[in-house]
């Protein structure tokens, strides 16, 4: 199942890269800020699941793979960006938004699989519990970084079902797995916190809030 996990972490690294990247232009944030959002995000999943585990310095430092990856995708977002600026063809948000919104959903899905799977494979853990926390936690925690450096409430606490999402992929995962079936149980995942976040977005779906007025 390696290839299968390689070709999740490159999609995820990329998506989440490129999720960061469009969220600092967005705040009007410098190449700079680009390179570093768009990092943070795709890394920041895996350092907080290497911190769970206690497992140091965390994976992200000591393969510099994924964090290459993430900067180079993060510069082409920059570079595609800076482009259609100049060519006054990026003054439509709701395009940059739905962009946004797929490649987070994408690394959402594809970082809660893989903190169940490295979890297993590398620290050899199987207890339930654990699994389930560290692969919601390392879907979530790219876009909860994101959020806090770009200055905005995180997704997770307030908007689409986002951690909802990543929990019922990490429940389908291990519930597939349990039965032998590795390789859907982890494709069927990462469609399935897909096809949620699209749909809580389209259909505004979230969890009951209580507002308080003053």
């Amino acid at each position: 199942m390696n290839w299968l996990m390689i070709i999740f972490e490159i999609l995820g690294t990329i998506a989440f890269s490129v999720s960061g990247a469009i969220e600092a232009m967005k705040k009007e944030m410098d190449m700079l800020g680009v390179l570093v959002l768009g990092l943070v995000t795709a890394v920041g999943g895996g350092i907080l699941r290497d911190i769970v585990i206690g497992e140091f310095p965390p994976a992200a430092f000591r393969n510099p793979r994924n964090a290459l990856i993430a900067i180079g995708a993060a510069f082409v977002a920059f570079l595609i960006g800076a482009i259609l600026s100049k060519r006054k063809q990026n003054t439509n948000s709701k395009i940059w938004n739905q962009v946004l919104l797929i490649s987070d959903a994408v690394g959402l899905g594809a970082f809660t699989v893989l903190g169940i799977q490295y979890v297993q494979e590398q620290a050899g853990y199987e207890n339930l519990v654990l699994l389930l926390f560290v692969g919601v936690i390392t879907g979530v925690g790219g876009g909860l970084v994101r959020d806090i450096f770009a200055g905005n409430v995180p997704y997770i606490f307030r908007k689409h079902v986002y951690a909802t999402a990543s929990i019922a992929g990490a429940v389908t995962y291990l519930c597939l797995e349990k039965i032998g079936h590795m390789e859907l149980a982890a494709i069927v995942s990462l469609l399935l916190v897909l096809v949620l976040r699209l749909l809580a977005a389209h259909f505004e779906w979230n969890l009951p809030k209580v507002h308080l007025h003053e």
